[in-house]
């Protein structure tokens, strides 16, 4: 059996699966379920299924070649994510519950007004629409190499397909639907990556010994860096940041948060949820480095896109038939597992923040019909989006992500920071110009900084972007009381 029709068959069992949880889990088919979930999920369901929402195909591709250029100092990164996620759990998800929002921009509307609502929802849409297409990007790649290219299908009608299934499965019941089937992708997706770590050590012929002296002994596996963009101290605080603004300011990671049945609950499921995050990535990170060893043994060329070292290995059979299976598994279970989250979110805050869906008096068939013209378009604009990404990306995937996140996400950050420390309102037009000022002043920072001054930004272009947010709100803030006490 070729590779291709193995992966395809793959595929297509995998997906059926994903429909038969979805019509079992879709009772009711109302917007409650869709946004919400009812408020009624398993908190250590959701926590297990956010493991593989984060990690996503990107991972699975991109952080194992990552290895070659940062060696495996994205741990320290991944370090302070762990203290992201505790900020998350104690100071963001307690004023999400206590305010029961669905789409916590609503916080922005009542704490500013509707301006500063409507644009960080926009800056969310946009923050999102970049950063999932970018991820099932690489993905698609992967599936048009190995199944649609021998079968003369072009790349968009692969996107186009793939997009399609993850519709299929959510459109009944959104949000409570991707709670039990994210679960169900991330087992797969941790026993794929198991399968696929298992079949390389098999190929170096090591044992558990000889895998530790392997990745102690490679000049790959340095942790701890003190100059540079990968410094110590850059790479922890913007790791803080990035999951305080890539999962507590995302309506996407938070959407699934909120349907869990309490803040105790939710809590709980955050914290867990965060501890997962080191270890896995360490996984990733080791399987990268036996891969580069690998290589090196073998005489085989590292592909000048390292993202695409490991379909490489598996395309050419280099690591054995035998990873073709957990090697499919794995990044459809990612990618889907992403992708469909991010479109759910998409048309959530699209219905809550934009049309205001429930803000009208509107009859209960009119929201539904609403929600489900949106998230069609929804899907076809993220189709956009990837081809889009697809036209003008050259880097490394997970590094593009969170490049972009620190222009993206910025202005929400100081939004959120100026709402939660602050008491000042502010002037509620002027908020809209602030924000689209900042990512420009910071992307002039970032092509001047090293002729000037001769410093290179890393990801800390995040946390000024969203302190020029902050300075710029406090410009046109008012001495009238804050709309909403924070407290």
């Amino acid at each position: 059996m070729s590779t291709g029709l193995l992966m395809l068959l793959t595929l297509a069992f995998y997906f059926l699966l994903l429909l038969f949880i979805s019509r079992k889990s879709s009772s009711s088919h109302d917007n409650n379920a869709f946004f919400r979930a009812n408020r009624r999920s398993p908190w250590w369901m959701v926590a297990f299924g956010m493991i593989g929402a984060s990690i996503s195909g990107v991972s699975f591709i991109s952080v194992p070649g990552w290895v070659g250029a940062t060696q495996m100092t994205y741990l320290q990164m991944c370090a302070g994510f762990f203290f992201g996620y505790v900020v998350v759990a104690f100071l963001l998800l307690p004023l999400y519950y206590r305010l029961q929002l669905t789409s916590i921009y609503t916080y922005l509307g009542e704490r500013f007004g509707e301006n500063t609502h409507r644009t960080g929802a926009l800056f969310f849409l946009l923050s999102k629409l970049t950063g999932a297409a970018a991820r099932l990007y690489l993905v698609v790649l992967v599936l048009q190499q190995f199944i649609a290219e021998p079968l003369g299908i072009p790349y968009p009608l692969t996107a186009l397909i793939t997009l399609l299934l993850i519709w299929l499965y959510t459109r009944r019941s959104g949000v409570k639907t991707i709670v039990r089937t994210d679960a169900l992708q991330t087992l797969c997706m941790l026993l794929a990556l198991g399968g696929i770590l298992w079949a390389v050590i098999s190929r170096l012929g090591l044992d558990l010994h000889g895998v530790l002296a392997t990745v102690s002994q490679s000049p790959l596996s340095r942790i701890f860096a003190w100059e540079g963009t990968q410094s110590f101290w850059r790479q922890f605080f913007s790791g803080i940041v990035i999951v305080i603004v890539m999962t507590g300011l995302d309506q996407d990671m938070m959407q699934k948060n909120l349907t869990c049945k309490n803040l105790r609950e939710a809590q709980k499921n955050m914290c867990s949820y965060g501890l997962c995050f080191l270890p896995v990535n360490l996984i990733f990170l080791v399987l990268g480095i036996l891969l580069f060893t690998f290589c090196a043994r073998q005489g085989i060329a590292i592909p000048a896109q390292t993202d695409r070292l490991l379909p490489m290995l598996v395309s050419n059979g280099s690591l054995g038939s035998i990873v073709i299976l957990p090697f499919t598994i794995g990044i459809v279970a990612a990618a889907f597992s992403s992708a469909d989250s991010a479109i759910t979110a998409l048309t959530t805050s699209c219905c809550i923040d934009l049309i205001g869906v429930e803000r009208h008096n509107w009859e209960k068939a009119r929201q539904e019909r609403t929600r489900k013209i949106v998230h069609i378009l929804m899907s076809l604009t993220f189709f956009a989006a990837i081809l889009l990404f697809r036209a003008i990306n050259s880097t490394n995937v997970i590094n593009a992500i969170y490049v972009m996140a620190s222009y993206t996400y910025g202005p929400l950050l100081g939004l959120y920071a100026f709402g939660l420390f602050t008491r000042r309102g502010v002037r509620d037009r002027l908020v809209p110009w602030v924000c689209i000022a900042s990512p420009i002043i910071c992307g002039l920072l970032d092509h001047y900084a090293p002729l000037l001054w001769d410093y290179k930004f890393g990801y800390e272009l995040l946390m000024l972007n969203g302190l020029l947010t902050f300075a710029g709100l406090l410009l046109c803030q008012t001495h009238k009381a804050a709309q909403l006490s924070t407290t």
